[in-house]
């Protein structure tokens, strides 16, 4: 089969060791990345997989389905960690500090996934393109909702809206893929750490 690495086309040899779904996933995240969603044949992720239309179909129905779950998946995960931490026994602003550091390291972890999502969203179907919304809904509102039980126990500022505080920080988190680089200074989990330090020190008193 072809994969694409570092801007290349290689031929290697499928070795059949990774669960079709997930070599489907795979292979068709490095194509998206490489040539577009758009410019991207069902025929060419199936040739580079290793696989047959028929075996594709059978666990996603589209094209479209293949890219709403490359980004679905980061979110699922993104979303079980965020629970994880928000619900624990730790402080508030502790809690609201390991959650914004998770998500801007695992979205620089994933980054292929979210850049593509975010460039070819508007192609998906508008039902998914909704459903995609809707988990980040419940996401930004379960952050929201840690700046708000902080503003009433007094230990953030209750002059700042959460739901502004929630848009600024996110908006900065879906920019990552426009800059952030795997071999640059930084990596994702150290700004992750800057990211939520310069959230908690806008929102101390």
């Amino acid at each position: 089969m072809a994969r694409v690495a570092n801007g290349r086309t290689t031929a290697v040899m499928a070795t059949g060791d990774e669960p079709v779904p997930q070599r489907l996933l795979s292979v068709a995240t490095r194509l998206f990345a490489e040539q577009g969603y758009e410019l991207t044949s069902v025929q060419q992720i199936v040739d580079a997989a290793g696989v047959t239309k028929g075996a594709m179909y059978h666990y996603f129905g589209s094209k479209d389905d293949l890219l709403y779950e490359i980004y679905a998946r980061v979110l699922r995960v993104q979303h079980a960690r965020m629970e994880s931490a928000a619900d624990s026994d730790a402080p508030v602003d502790e809690r609201l500090h390991a959650v914004a550091a998770d998500v801007v390291a695992t979205t620089a972890a994933n980054l292929d996934d979210t850049k593509i999502f975010f460039r070819s969203m508007h192609l998906l179907h508008p039902d998914k393109q909704a459903e995609v919304r809707a988990e980040r809904r419940r996401y930004h509102e379960r952050v929201c909702a840690l700046i708000e039980e902080g503003q009433r126990a007094g230990v953030f500022r209750a002059d700042k809206s959460p739901d502004l505080v929630v848009d600024f920080f996110f908006g900065a988190v879906h920019h990552l893929g426009t800059w952030f680089r795997h071999d640059g200074e930084l990596t994702g989990e150290q700004v992750g750490e800057q990211f939520a330090d310069l959230l908690l020190a806008s929102l101390r008193p």
